[in-house]
Formats: C-alpha cells, structure tokens, sequence
C-alpha cells in the first residue's frame, strides 16, 4: 500500500478512534463539567454577619470596602492597573462568575457607580419581594415543581418566585410555556 493510500485510511482511524471517546455504547458520555458557581456567589459573600440573609446595608458596606481596596491610590477613582488587577483577581479566583470592570462613561476610570453595577443588579433581580434584603429562599431559589431546575437566576416575583407552595397543582408551568 502506497503512502497516500494509507495516509485517508489512518485519519479515518484517527477520527473514529476520538469519536470512540466521546460515545459508549451508542450513548453520549458527557464531559465532567466544570465547577459552576451561580451568579448569587458574588452577593453571598456579604452577608456580614453571615445569618443566610444578604441586606442591602451589607452589600453597600462590602462593595466599598472592596472598592476602597482596590484603589490603591485613594484618589476614590479606579485607574486602568488598578482595574486590571480587579479584574485579574475576579478570573483567578472564579472565573465562571467573574464580571470585568467596565469604564462604562469612558471617563478613563472606574468609579464606585461603575464598580458596584453588576451587584446592584444583580441585587435587585433577585430580591422578588422588594423589601431590601435577599433571603436564603430568594439566594437560592428552589424550581416550580415538576421543572428541573434551568439555572440559579431568581425570578421576579409572582408564581413560582420561591418554587414552594404557591407552585400550580400538577406541577405545570407556571408561565404557561
């Protein structure tokens, strides 16, 4: 057999040996998949007093705290290295919630409006009920029953926010979707 006989016939070979890996027995293997920590993880960490609720109080007091951290000049204004090293932190230390800072005014620097965005909303999302504070059943919300769960965002409000009692009999949906 001549080389560019064999040369088709050994890629063939590599090509069903890799889809070997991904099939057994006629059934897909998923990939392990990669530690997922939920967007709540960045609002959980302020809970100060660390009781499961996360009160707006807590978030402000956190967020400056971490914003004057950040600004190593104290000039209450973040530069470009010091958002580069936010940034940098935030990826290192979970890069699957991380949020990048953004000079979303093009000023030339991040100021604490622009620093706490991402919290402030996602805050506000979550808290369904409005009161100010987000508690455990609004940080982790469990699924309207019969619908597996689709991901960690809160619900505003309504049916199904808590996923608990008020979810319709028969465990429909609760959208009518």
């Amino acid at each position: 057999m001549t080389v560019r006989r064999a040369l088709p016939i050994f890629a063939l070979a590599l090509a069903l040996a890799g889809c070997s890996s991904i099939f057994d027995g006629g059934r897909h293997r998923e990939a392990a998949p990669e530690e997922y920590h939920p967007p709540r993880t960045i609002l959980e960490a302020y809970d100060a007093n660390h009781d499961g609720t996360v009160t707006r109080a807590e978030m402000e007091a956190g967020l400056k705290a971490d914003f004057a951290k950040a600004d190593t000049n104290h000039d209450g204004r973040l530069d470009e290295n010091e958002v580069r090293a936010v940034n940098l932190a935030r990826w290192t230390a979970d890069s699957s919630t991380a949020s990048p800072l953004v000079d979303w005014n093009h000023d030339g620097f991040v100021d604490f409006k622009e620093f706490a965005a991402t919290a402030h909303s996602l805050f506000d999302q979550m808290d369904t009920d409005g009161d100010g504070k987000l508690s455990p059943q609004e940080l982790r919300p469990r699924p309207p029953a019969g619908r597996a769960p689709g991901g960690e965002r809160g619900q505003r409000g309504g049916r199904g926010s808590g996923g608990g009692d008020d979810a319709p009999e028969g465990g429909g949906d609760p959208d009518g979707d």
